[in-house]
This record gives C-alpha cells, sequence and structure tokens, in this order.
C-alpha cells in the first residue's frame, strides 16, 4: 500500500508539471478569461443609420422582446453594384467586362454581332466623353451580354470574369477591380452572420458574375440571385430539357438567350421563387432596388427595415453629389435608412486606396 501511494504521488507530480509543460495544477490556471467582446464597424463614424441597424438587430435577436425573429427568418438583401460594390470606371463592372470583351479582347472582337458592338461602343462613348447612354440600356446590355458570353461554359466564363477582375480599377490606385469592396459593407456582413442572419445578394447584374466577384468575401453561390441566361448541356442542341437526358461528360453552356434582366419587381419575384420568404432587412443603393425594399418593409410577419446608401464622396470616390443629396431626401421620404458614404464611412475601399484621374489607352 506504502508503495502505491508514492507511486500516485509520482504520477501526480509528473502531471502537475515536474516533467512536462502540458497542464499545471495551480488553482491560478484553473481560471478560464472571459474572451473579449468582438468590436464591430471599425469603419464606421457613428450616424443614424448605424444606430438604426444596431438597435433594430438588437432588438429582433433578444428572445425577450415582442419583435423577436427566429434565425430561419433572420433574411437580409444586398443589391450588389453600389451597395457593396465600387461603380467604378465610372459606371458598373458588368458594363466594363462588356467594353472589353468587345473592344479589347483580341480572341472576340471581330467575332461580336453589330447590335453587341454598339452596346460596348455605347458604353465607351460613356465613359470616355459623357456621351449619355441610349433610352433602357440595362435591356440593351442585356441582350449584348447574353450574346457576347455564348459558348462559354461555367467555368470559363467564371475563369474569365475573375481574371478581367485582377486588373487595376481605372479611376483608383492601389486596388483591382476584384478587390473594389466597400470596407464598411464588409463589416454589416460580419455583423448579421454573427447575429444569426442570412444574407444574398439580389443585383441586376449577371448571376455568374456575382459569383465570380463575391467568392473572394465568403458568400456562396447558392445566396447569389441575377440575371439569368439560358444554360443547355453541351450535347443537348435544340432538344428541350425535357426531353434531354444529360450524360455524365456533358457539361453545362451559356446561351444568347436571356431570361430575365433583375431590376425592380423582377427581384421580388427572384427573392420570392428562389428564398420562399420576405425579407426583414434590405439593402441597395438606386431606384432598381425600390421594389426589394418596399417588398421588405411589406413583411407582415416580423419587424423589417430598408437602407439606401448615396454616392455623395466626390472625393474618395467618383461620386455625383448634387444627384446623392437629392435621392437621400427622396429615399427618406420613402422610410428607408440613409447611408451617406461621405459622412458616415471613415474609409470607403480601405487604407491605400486613393481618388485619381481616369487613363485610358489610345483608341
Amino acid at each position: 500500500m506504502k508503495h502505491m501511494k508514492l507511486w500516485m504521488l509520482a504520477a501526480i507530480l509528473i502531471i502537475c508539471g515536474t516533467t512536462t509543460t502540458l497542464t499545471s495544477c495551480s488553482k491560478d490556471d484553473q481560471v478560464t478569461e472571459a474572451p473579449a467582446k468582438k468590436e464591430y464597424f471599425a469603419s464606421w463614424n457613428q450616424c443614424e443609420a448605424l444606430t438604426a441597424l444596431k438597435q433594430y438587430v438588437e432588438d429582433v435577436t433578444n428572445p425577450k422582446s415582442s419583435n423577436f425573429i427566429s434565425q430561419e427568418d433572420r433574411i437580409a438583401t444586398f443589391d450588389m453594384d453600389g451597395t457593396f460594390v465600387g461603380e467604378l470606371y465610372p459606371t458598373y463592372f458588368e458594363y466594363n467586362l462588356l467594353e472589353y470583351r468587345v473592344l479589347d479582347d483580341a480572341q472576340y472582337r471581330d467575332k461580336a454581332p453589330e447590335d453587341v458592338r454598339q452596346a460596348a461602343q455605347a458604353i465607351r462613348s460613356f465613359v470616355r466623353q459623357g456621351t449619355p447612354l441610349p433610352d433602357h440600356f440595362d435591356m440593351i446590355h442585356a441582350r449584348a451580354a447574353a450574346k457576347a458570353y455564348a459558348g462559354m461554359t461555367i467555368a470559363e466564363f467564371d475563369t474569365y470574369v475573375k481574371s478581367y477582375a485582377t486588373q487595376p480599377a481605372n479611376g483608383f490606385s492601389g486596388m483591382t477591380y476584384g478587390q473594389s469592396f466597400y470596407r464598411p459593407m464588409l463589416e454589416v456582413f460580419d455583423y448579421l452572420k454573427d447575429n444569426g442572419f442570412t444574407y444574398y445578394v439580389v443585383s441586376g447584374s449577371d448571376r455568374f458574375i456575382c459569383r465570380a466577384l463575391v467568392e473572394s468575401i465568403g458568400i456562396a453561390p447558392n445566396r447569389v440571385i441575377g440575371m439569368d441566361v439560358k444554360l443547355v448541356s453541351s450535347r443537348q442542341g435544340d432538344e428541350a430539357g425535357v426531353d434531354h437526358t444529360m450524360t455524365k461528360d456533358e457539361y453545362l453552356v451559356r446561351t444568347d438567350s436571356l431570361l430575365i434582366k433583375n431590376l425592380k419587381t423582377n427581384k421580388v419575384l427572384q427573392i420570392t421563387q428562389e428564398i420562399g420568404k420576405t425579407p426583414v432587412l434590405s439593402f441597395g443603393n438606386s431606384s432598381g432596388d425600390q421594389a426589394m425594399h418596399n417588398f421588405c418593409l411589406s413583411n407582415q410577419k416580423h419587424r423589417s427595415a430598408a437602407f439606401m446608401l448615396v454616392a455623395d464622396d466626390d472625393q474618395r470616390d467618383h461620386a455625383n453629389r448634387e444627384k446623392a443629396l437629392t435621392l437621400a431626401e427622396k429615399w427618406r421620404n420613402a422610410d428607408y435608412h440613409v447611408i451617406s458614404m461621405r459622412d458616415d464611412f471613415k474609409t470607403i475601399y480601405g487604407t491605400g486606396v486613393k481618388k485619381v484621374d481616369f487613363t485610358f489607352p489610345a483608341e
């Protein structure tokens, strides 16, 4: 028995650190420090919109609140261009991409149909000379883009978008197109995720362009809704999908058939079809997002809120301040919370990014 006690004492000494550093048996070491509270919104100034967002989230995530929303119903929708991705050069990424595809890409430019070429030239003239875009250009562009990328596989198009996104963002130094995220809005994503919200990108841009861009910030492909073109299997031909059985070695290809331009009420239709629930939070920046906002605010089951960004910072970004201030008043009258990029954001794109003059290669 005496030898047994000595053996047990030796074992305890070993475990407690006389011959190992795995652990400690001191009383103090058994005290676990509480983790530091996570800080959010480092890129924001204190402002009405941020206060409204935090108060809203604190209310609807509080089980004791009459406005409590369970996690499965905490749905937030975000427009992309101008809401958390910069409208650069000075227009949408997908417009810039079409201009490059048709007018600069040596492998395609000689193959472009005339209507596609006209659409690309309209973008170039708008950007370089300030020539107004034709009426209803969103649809003109959508149809032209469907044709410009027809025949590409999903993987080829994804690679094409990501390759273009590595180019320096014209009008800025220290940033590529693929890095042109609004830093403060990425912090909103982080905050909502940690509070049990599921957020979706609901954009007028091509769904597969959006997927390629947001992959780097961790947004899954199944949470992206956008403009759609018809897809077919590589051996399907003119056969209807309901009549064709895809084999294991087939792959999906883009066609030149536009299915939907995801703007205005089309956003509401797509949200309903793909998510199946009415959002409780909605973020946008333009009239194309009003229907989505109003749909959110019509939520009969849960408290909801909508936020509009206004591009009113003409020092750190390319903006029309006069137009932005007019829109801010319009959005407030529509019961949306207004986010001022000039007043509410400490930084837009992060340190090291500066606005510069546009530069264009010789045509």
